[in-house]
């Protein structure tokens, strides 16, 4: 490992017990006042590190954004990895599971349909895709609005998102670039915005995409019972014969 990246994190970790010094922090990974001053600038400057009013280093907010979004990530899928198994026992279609990271779709979860070509697949799970060129992932940015209008390429995808969100799911007949048909739906967080997304999809030559549309009430379902049990606040689309979510059932997280 790079000494900087070493120091620089063993450093980070050492302000976990609470404000520091210069001195305090140069002495916790050994090096001269100097060292300490251009690694606690570099982490201030990338949010990690917080110099408060009296000259002491605390964490900084970077720190904790990441550390919570880290845990709904692991949270989510937790959650919803019966729900996923339920409707892939249901419908016979690859499910998944994915968040918006960085701009980027980041899958979680992954559960093979029955028509899969290639059983020793490598799965998407931990894999990046891009945003708007998927469903899942258009049904994330149309939760985050992370598009800005000004060139027709932009102005089409903000036009496609606003659809997205007033119909609740997104479809694609190509996603990410694979001869597959998909659709899409968001679980909703504690203040109804999306945190991840639930998709189903299939090869289009067993199942072309009007078929697989026959399946967004069974896919909205799953999205709306893994949002209650994740203690969040969906659109009610809810079905007790489909997945057995109730409302009064919701739970907790802590």
């Amino acid at each position: 490992m790079s000494q900087s990246v070493d120091r620089a994190l063993t450093l980070l970790g050492s302000l976990g017990d609470g404000p520091v010094t210069l001195e305090q922090a140069a002495g916790s990974i050994g090096v001269h006042k100097s060292t300490a001053l251009r690694l606690l600038r570099t982490l201030e400057e990338h949010g990690f590190v917080h110099r408060l009013s009296d000259r002491r280093y605390r964490v900084g907010g970077r720190v904790l954004s990441l550390a919570q979004r880290a845990l709904q990530e692991i949270d989510v899928r937790q959650v919803a990895a019966p729900y996923l198994a339920a409707l892939n026992e249901r419908c016979g279609c690859t499910v998944q599971l994915a968040v918006l990271q960085d701009d980027e779709v980041l899958y979680l979860d992954e559960l093979a349909g029955r028509w899969s070509a290639d059983p020793g697949r490598p799965t998407r799970i931990g894999r990046r895709a891009s945003a708007a060129g998927t469903a899942i992932g258009r049904v994330l940015l149309a939760g985050a609005a992370t598009t800005r209008a000004g060139n027709p390429t932009a102005d089409a995808l903000a036009a496609d998102l606003a659809a997205v969100r007033h119909r609740g799911w997104a479809a694609d007949s190509a996603e990410h670039r694979e001869a597959v048909t998909c659709v899409a739906a968001p679980v909703a967080g504690s203040d109804g915005r999306a945190v991840a997304a639930c998709a189903i999809s299939a090869p289009a030559d067993r199942m072309p995409s009007a078929e697989l549309l026959r399946l967004v009430p069974e896919l909205l379902c799953t999205a709306e019972a893994v949002s209650l049990a994740y203690g969040g606040s969906p659109t009610p689309r809810w079905c007790e014969n489909r997945c057995g979510a109730r409302p009064a059932a919701r739970a907790s997280r802590t």
